[in-house]
């Protein structure tokens, strides 16, 4: 059985200015996600001074192959865990 969703990004705003640049900061995200957007969900609550907005992706990252040298330094180690730290 297959995930519905294995990414979850919330973007959230109270102040106007960041209100305003919300929609700039959700359509970068989506431009750059290595994946598929499957759900979201919009939400708005306020009290007396504050207006916050928040935008909660759901999304279905696509699968990659690990390649980087920690994975390596796992497997070449007899399955004891130990990485090796890198400068």
């Amino acid at each position: 059985m297959q995930a519905a969703f294995n990414t979850v990004k919330v973007f959230s705003a109270t102040k106007a200015r960041e209100r305003d640049a919300l929609g700039d900061r959700v359509t970068e995200f989506v431009r750059d996600f290595d994946g598929e957007i499957v759900d979201k969900v919009v939400t708005q609550s306020s009290d007396r001074e504050f207006h916050c907005f928040t935008i909660t992706l759901f999304g279905l990252r696509a699968k990659r192959r690990r390649t980087n040298g920690r994975a390596r330094n796992q497997d070449n180690q007899g399955g004891q865990g130990r990485r090796s730290r890198r400068p």
